[in-house]
């Protein structure tokens, strides 16, 4: 990618995207060539590819597999540990990006090479003159984004290892950025980079407040962080005010960045902003608390799509539903994907323009359903289809090449094409294949769900109580969110077949509760224990004959008896009033899981 396309900037950056997407299987076509010409002499395209061959693309496509992560894992592995970029780039590996999916219950780790930065910089700098073009006015003042970094780590060899954001907030794209009227943000770059997330968010929340009239637009990467902070904001505004109405820092903000930066935005005592902020904080009720505490923000902006469109309500209810939520682009650890050409369309209609210069798309067919099957199914390689060949309406699994050694892998999102821009398709996020439960950058799928279940029921043995069914359901009415697991218990002697958690003593249900989060995988327990992003494990135990009611529900609503499989995550509200109806007691996890860092 030519690095002065980066500076585009207004119109002259929607003439790009329209070129882009116009021409978007001549450009596909194109870097594909790139790719290979740069890729096709590492060692892992060599065991599929011939050097001297006529037609790269051609052999390309008949003959390299579609991979997951346990195919690549072992080469990426082996750069980690210290062999040549060369075993799958032919560009320098110049950092690992740890995924928030997991692995064997640890994150995924992807290659990167520099030109990678450049790439999420292209992106980055198409979605202001896209939301330009439907507000006006947002360079009158400042945009209130909470963004945060996670501590580094490196690998065997000495690479940085990294989530993509950290990766991204470090880098000179960002700390160099242009200061123009578009970037003037509210939080210093000192209190993004403070790797203590308790003082970051202390920090960037203050700034905010003390900017709170000039806050044009405001959010975060992701709705559930947004929430974590309106949290975090009823729990410390008195101290936050207190800061503003003697000019004086907090002690408890102790990094040496944060506390110069904020120090030098405090400077000056000021009693009437925080008698402003006190009078609207103390309010009994803090429904619509964003829009009163930034009177003159526009939009909220923040991923509402796939598990976080389940923090919609709650984000309606603290704007009091005046704030447009806005979900701008489509992104992961592995590449960029794509930008909301339509930010303001409703958060349940958002889709995403692909952009054909980010990596070669391929998609496999799921026909006109989101049924898909698992990891280790082999994909006929006549079965993919290109990103100009997608019919709409249906339904796909995205696979990704790209320059930076990820050879026809499984991004693992089923999409769902909604339409075109020119030649570009655009695609609704439907979900993670096989995630049943998420409340953050947790993704627990059916079988890990199951097998941590099957490890909790074992202590139920001693007791001849019998775990008749299950289901689950990620409950984010609270801050934060919690998986919450439907049980149903009986008894194997009749004569107390009916009194279930009267013989069972709390301590032993509690114990059940720790024990599937302890099965849970590194990533859940992460953000349980040292993020605090996820709350207390519950079991829920419902009455004799709840999941049979539960059938019958779904049976009147068109469900086959023949077919029928009890759901393992609930989505139906008609189906979780029914459970929730039938609850005779609640146990919560007594302590965190165990989790070690890395």
């Amino acid at each position: 990618m030519d690095g002065k396309k980066l500076e585009y900037k207004g119109e002259e950056a929607l003439k790009e995207l329209q070129k882009l997407t116009t021409e978007a299987d001549k450009v596909q076509e194109e870097l594909l060539k790139a790719i290979l010409t740069r890729n096709k002499k590492t060692e892992y395209l060599q065991q599929y590819m011939k050097e001297l061959s006529t037609n790269d693309v051609q052999e390309f496509k008949q003959k390299v597999p579609v991979i997951t992560y346990k195919e690549i894992y072992p080469y990426i592995q082996r750069i980690a540990n210290g062999e040549d970029s060369s075993v799958i780039s032919g560009h320098p590996i110049t950092e690992m990006l740890s995924s928030s999916g997991t692995s064997g219950g640890k994150p995924k780790i992807m290659p990167s090479i520099a030109e990678d930065l450049d790439r999420r910089t292209f992106v980055y700098n198409l979605i202001m003159p896209i939301i330009n073009q439907y507000v006006t006015g947002l360079d009158e003042g400042k945009a209130m984004f909470l963004y945060f970094v996670k501590a580094e780590m490196s690998t065997p060899c000495g690479l940085p290892t990294r989530t993509v954001l950290t990766s991204y907030y470090k880098s000179k794209h960002f700390k160099a950025r242009s200061r123009g009227l578009y970037n003037d943000q509210t939080s210093p770059d000192e209190t993004i980079l403070c790797e203590d997330s308790n003082q970051s968010m202390y920090c960037q929340l203050l700034a905010g407040l003390i900017h709170r009239q000039q806050v044009m637009r405001l959010g975060a990467v992701f709705a559930s962080a947004l929430l974590r902070a309106i949290s975090f904001l009823e729990r410390n505004w008195v101290s936050l005010c207190n800061d503003i109405r003697t000019g004086q820092l907090n002690p408890m903000v102790t990094d040496s960045g944060c506390r110069l930066a904020m120090s030098a935005m405090l400077k000056l005592a000021d009693p009437r902003l925080a008698d402003e902020i006190e009078n609207i904080c103390s309010r009994r009720s803090w429904k619509g608390i964003v829009c009163d505490l930034w009177p003159k923000a526009k939009y909220i902006e923040a991923v509402v799509t796939g598990s976080m469109s389940q923090y919609i309500p709650a984000l309606e209810y603290y704007s009091r539903g005046k704030l447009p939520l806005v979900c701008t682009m489509y992104a992961s650890s592995e590449c960029y994907f794509g930008v909301n050409i339509n930010p303001f369309c409703d958060p349940a209609n958002v889709a995403f323009t692909l952009l054909p210069n980010m990596c070669y798309y391929e998609f496999i067919p799921l026909g006109d359903n989101e049924t898909y099957g698992n990891d280790d199914e082999e994909i006929s390689l006549d079965k993919l289809v290109k990103l100009v060949n997608v019919k709409l309406g249906c339904y796909y699994e995205l696979v990704v090449t790209t320059f930076s050694g990820l050879n026809r892998y499984r991004i693992g999102d089923v999409l769902q094409v909604t339409g075109f821009h020119n030649r570009a398709p655009q695609f609704r996020f439907i979900c993670r294949r096989n995630v049943i439960l998420s409340i953050d950058s947790d993704k627990t799928n059916e079988e890990d769900l199951h097998k941590s279940i099957m490890a909790a029921k074992r202590l139920l043995d001693p007791y001849n109580a019998l775990l008749v069914e299950y289901t689950s359901y990620a409950d984010t009415s609270s801050v934060p969110g919690h998986y919450v697991i439907y049980w149903e218990i009986k008894y194997c002697t009749p004569s107390i077949l009916d009194k279930v958690t009267s013989a069972l003593s709390p301590k032993v249900l509690e114990d059940c509760c720790i024990a599937i989060e302890e099965d849970l995988d590194y990533i859940y327990r992460r953000l349980r224990t040292k993020d605090k992003s996820i709350g207390p494990l519950e079991i829920r135990v419902v009455k004799p004959g709840t999941f049979e009611s539960l059938m019958d529900l779904f049976i009147k609503q068109g469900a086959s008896i023949n077919q029928y499989k009890t759901p393992r995550c609930i989505k139906s509200d008609a189906a979780l009033n029914l459970l929730n109806a039938n609850v005779k007691a609640c146990f919560f996890s007594p302590r965190d899981p165990t989790w070690i860092a890395l």
